[in-house]
């Protein structure tokens, strides 16, 4: 493939496919989770060191390995093809894919926001496929299309979103900064208050072991928003000296988002105050904590501006996923390419058209995306992979200490960094699989699942 992106479009494709809905949802979440500004804050950070870190070992990974397929070829070169095939089967089946799906109808729902009698979850047929749905499925087509005539093209559509999204929440800081200074940053008064927890409406103290197993579980929700920053190792090969190209945009991309994140958080609590009251009678009197359907994003705007701030939330929303499935789509294509050149993905995904692109893969990842949309089951199937991405996750930034693998021994500094790393993933990985038994099982499960069809695959597209 022509290598044609530079650090500017590499670090774009990374904060383009971290940038999603995420932002703008799941701090509630992780509000009801632990209940004190200090905790619900320092997920945030924690989630930051856990980027950065893991994107800084990818970067020293994609510079021994830049090769289309990324973290795809990290596990299958560090261990074997079974683990690369394993981590690819479970990115295809639902994380990938299922990202995908969730994103575009997330763009759908807020479009259905600003045209509710148009688009709307009211069934067409049956108990099935609703507006809403279609033009999910109409978008990712669109996706697909624009990035199979060109990573050049496809690059200038992502380059244009993320420069779009990144001014939107710049804005929202601005706004938020600007009314945290003008009421003298009262909601930050309580920052070190005891945490407590919400469930069903009621709320308790929390400390010892429960405040450490509740955290844990609230990193959920700022990981998955923190996520698919590795998605730019997939496409190495598009980019010029990959070696060092696809390194610079993992941690510039990585650490920008983080930092966006980290001060949009911090205009949230300007705004609105993060405890609040379920049946609150608007916006500011439900709080950070109990914001309608968690579209905090929303909720902060409309306390600023009125009734128009939740119908420029809903743009921003629908600019921020269209640039966000476009990474992601553009990304993923080149993971399934370089399986099926390995003959572990089905052998037309392999081939590309006269713009060097993979536009077979591009078109099976679509479609079974596509499916999923109207499946509408794509949100459980992410749900089961948290604990099976923590796996892969864990394995790949484990390799680094491979001197086989990095041909020299880590400085002790990197060994301390990427050691606490690792640590504080099997911390996370086992509170989930003690707290979501189950989730974290199926997880498991849907990794396992791929051993079998490895084995098929291996004897099918090899004939």
């Amino acid at each position: 493939m022509n290598k044609k992106l530079n650090t500017l479009d590499a670090s774009m494709l990374v904060m383009g496919s971290m940038i999603g809905s995420g932002i703008f949802l799941v701090s509630s979440e992780v509000a009801r989770s632990v209940g004190s500004p200090i905790y619900w804050i320092g997920t945030w950070l924690l989630t930051a060191f856990l980027t950065i870190t893991g994107a800084y070992a990818y970067g020293k990974l994609s510079s021994v390995f830049p090769k289309t397929g990324g973290q795809y070829i990290y596990l299958k070169e560090s261990y074997n093809p079974l683990t690369g095939f394993l981590f690819g089967w479970t990115t295809f089946l639902v994380i990938q894919t299922g990202t995908i799906a969730a994103v575009a109808v997330a763009f759908a729902r807020y479009a259905g926001f600003i045209f509710p009698g148009i688009l709307n979850d009211t069934p067409l047929v049956g108990d099935f496929i609703t507006t809403q749905q279609i033009l999910a499925a109409s978008l990712i087509a669109l996706l697909t299309y624009i990035n199979s005539r060109g990573v050049q093209f496809a690059s200038l559509v992502q380059n244009i979103f993320t420069i779009t999204k990144i001014g939107a929440i710049v804005i929202l800081i601005i706004i938020g900064l600007y009314v945290g200074v003008a009421n003298e940053w009262i909601h930050f008064e309580g920052f070190f208050a005891a945490p407590f927890t919400v469930e069903a409406n009621t709320s308790h103290a929390i400390g010892g072991w429960e405040l450490i197993s509740l955290f844990g579980v609230a990193m959920i929700g700022p990981l998955f928003s923190s996520s698919a920053w590795n998605n730019v190792t997939f496409a190495s090969a598009d980019f010029e000296d990959p070696k060092k190209t696809i390194a610079k945009g993992l941690v510039y991309g990585s650490a920008l988002v983080c930092l966006l994140y980290l001060l949009t958080n911090m205009a949230y609590l300007s705004i609105i105050p993060l405890k609040g009251e379920a049946d609150g009678i608007n916006s500011y009197a439900r709080g950070i904590m109990f914001a309608t359907q968690d579209r905090l994003g929303a909720a902060a705007l409309e306390t600023v501006l009125g009734g128009i701030g939740a119908l420029v939330m809903a743009v921003f929303i629908m600019i921020s996923t269209f640039g966000c499935n476009n990474g992601i789509i553009l990304a993923g294509g080149r993971l399934f390419q370089a399986m099926a050149n390995d003959r572990l993905f089905f052998k037309k995904a392999a081939e590309t058209n006269d713009k060097d692109v993979p536009v077979y893969s591009l078109g099976i990842q679509g479609l079974w995306a596509i499916l999923l949309c109207f499946s509408g089951s794509y949100g459980a199937l992410l749900d089961f992979t948290v604990f099976a991405i923590l796996i892969f996750y864990f394995l790949t930034v484990a390799s680094v200490f491979k001197t086989r693998i990095m041909q020299n021994e880590l400085p002790l500094l990197q060994k301390l960094l990427f050691s606490g790393y690792l640590i504080l993933l099997v911390g996370i990985a086992g509170n989930l699989l003690w707290v979501k038994t189950l989730s974290s099982s199926i997880g498991l499960g849907i990794v396992l699942l791929g051993i079998p069809f490895y084995f098929v695959m291996k004897k099918t597209q090899s004939n």
